[in-house]
């Protein structure tokens, strides 16, 4: 085991919900190397046999889009969204229901994704299938545009309209929702 190439999970310090934007940003932070362990594990299974490695890899990203990334596509539409649509720019609204389509094709796109990841982590595949690969393909796909849409105009939009008070409730509420106390 110690000569194979090994896929690491995801141990990323991240900002804390005083600062929600930070936030955010930091788990866009997390998204990406989730996708990046995806591909890796991926890239690893062409090289390698399955193995414990692997699995843990598979349960990580697992872990990130079936947890993590839903609360976070919530944050943004209960607090980064809502402001941007009754601001008035036409643009930014435009962006926004982009944006909110999108987070419905990646849960859709998600359902899909996981099986062969799930399959993995459980022992019940070796291997991806070409139809697990081109899942996994269609649901990496959904983040390219959307994450940089949402760093470059849509959280620096948001961060403007949402003063000090605002951004506090903010943290809190996205907290609270994840039992943090």
């Amino acid at each position: 085991m110690a000569s194979r190439v090994s896929l690491p999970g995801l141990h990323t310090p991240g900002a804390g919900f005083d600062e929600p934007f930070e936030m955010l940003g930091a788990c866009h932070d997390r998204v990406r190397r989730s996708l990046d362990l995806l591909q890796r594990l991926r890239d690893y299974l062409k090289a390698h046999a399955c193995d414990d490695s692997a699995r843990q890899a598979a349960r990580d990203v697992l872990r990130y889009f079936d947890i993590a990334a839903p609360l976070h596509h919530e944050d943004e539409e209960l607090h980064v969204f809502p402001p941007l649509l009754a601001g008035g720019d036409a643009a930014l609204t435009d962006l926004v229901r982009q944006l909110q389509r999108d987070h419905v094709l990646m849960a859709e796109r998600w359902a899909a994704a996981r099986v062969g990841l799930q399959a993995l982590a459980d022992g019940a595949v070796q291997a991806f299938t070409p139809q697990h690969e081109t899942a996994l393909d269609r649901f990496a796909q959904c983040y390219d545009d959307h994450l940089r849409h949402e760093d470059d105009r849509i959280y620096p939009a948001a961060r403007a309209l949402l003063d000090d008070p605002a951004q506090q409730s903010m943290g809190q509420e996205m907290a609270r929702r994840r039992g943090v106390r």
